[in-house]
């Protein structure tokens, strides 16, 4: 039997058969939406560390002046859990805010340093960095304000560098951040989930107990909130507080690979806020320092069990993230393509 010729509809000499499947190194990188499974570019990590790094020097100058100012760290301590006794006509500037922020932004430059993969932390601290300081943007101090439009900067520009400095990964063999473990995540998205009710329910509470212009104050920070210069609003804070409990929960029952460092800012907060409110209510009813009460205060049992919670579910979210996280399964082996036919087919073929 004679072989066939194919004709050939462009003139030329026929051509083989090809696959119409395209290559996937031929095809443009996917557009990746969330900024977990991608790596970030060594200029971008440079400079988002060197921007985390400025932003925990901001806090750090005023906690040294806090410092000169009342004397001793114990009565720093003092004041940022709300004890004001003995402590003259000092006032600090600083609340216990701004150690934590402190740590999360230093703990982010060297994130930033280490690892290719800390587009999320840098996301995560600028996005809490701006949300907590946009309140102190109209204050009525100098230094506060400058303070606050310097960390809003660093804030945006922690954000824009971790969203424009990504990038895919170069190949299948190149590391990817690890998705935590199924189990570890449930159990912090639960943590996180409830306490981000329970500060709700009492945030609810405590806006519905003040008329309408003492409610707006305990968001705006108006005249008639009194507190340190760079003190964030009550309300304001708590509102920051349990989105950002709300996200991490998400994120932690979704399995997402950016759940690590957003859950362990939450938990670190979390933690930080629970142990100031037990040190306030233990100071407060079980040491007076010299201070003679007509009536002893009542203890507040509702918050005395929130600031527990608090204080133990922001230790087991950090126990609970801070492990490696769980394998990529590999790759399903792809089926041998089969070869087109020769050209020109062999008599019987």
């Amino acid at each position: 039997m004679r072989p066939v010729r194919v004709p050939s509809t462009g003139g030329g000499s026929p051509s083989p058969r090809r696959d119409t499947v395209p290559r996937n190194r031929l095809s443009p990188p996917p557009l990746t939406v969330s900024i977990g499974p991608v790596t970030v570019t060594r200029p971008a990590r440079l400079t988002g560390a060197a921007l985390a790094a400025v932003l925990a020097l901001v806090p750090f100058v005023w906690i040294l002046r806090d410092l000169a100012a009342l004397g001793s760290p114990e009565d720093l301590f003092r004041h940022w859990v709300g004890d004001r006794f003995r402590l003259g006509h000092a006032r600090s500037a600083t609340t216990l805010l701004d150690p934590l922020l402190c740590l999360a932004a230093a703990g982010t430059a060297l994130a930033a340093l280490r690892s290719r993969h800390a587009a999320a932390a840098l996301a995560a601290t600028g996005a809490v960095t701006l949300a907590v300081r946009l309140p102190g943007l109209w204050s009525h101090g100098t230094g506060p304000l400058v303070t606050a439009l310097a960390e809003t900067a660093l804030g945006a520009g922690l954000l824009l560098t971790a969203l424009t400095g990504r990038r895919p990964p170069a190949g299948p063999d190149e590391p990817v951040p690890t998705r935590p473990r199924p189990g570890p995540a449930a159990a912090a998205g639960v943590l996180l989930a409830v306490a981000a009710l329970v500060l709700l329910a009492r945030e609810i509470d405590r806006a519905t107990g003040l008329g309408l212009r003492l409610a707006v104050d305990r968001y705006t920070g108006g005249r008639s909130v009194l507190g340190p210069a760079l003190g964030v609003p009550p309300g304001w804070l708590a509102a920051v507080l349990v989105a950002l409990h709300l996200t991490a929960a998400v994120s932690a029952f979704a399995a997402a690979r950016h759940t690590r460092p957003l859950g362990l800012l939450a938990g670190g907060l979390l933690l930080g806020t629970g142990l100031a409110e037990l040190a306030r209510l233990a100071r407060l009813h079980l040491h007076h320092d010299g201070v003679v009460y007509v009536r002893a205060p009542e203890l507040d049992v509702p918050a005395l069990a929130t600031a527990l919670f608090c204080a133990l579910a922001g230790a087991a979210v950090l126990a609970l993230l801070a492990g490696r996280g769980a394998p990529d399964a590999a790759p399903a082996p792809r089926p041998a393509a089969t070869p087109p036919p020769p050209y020109p087919r062999p008599p019987g073929w």
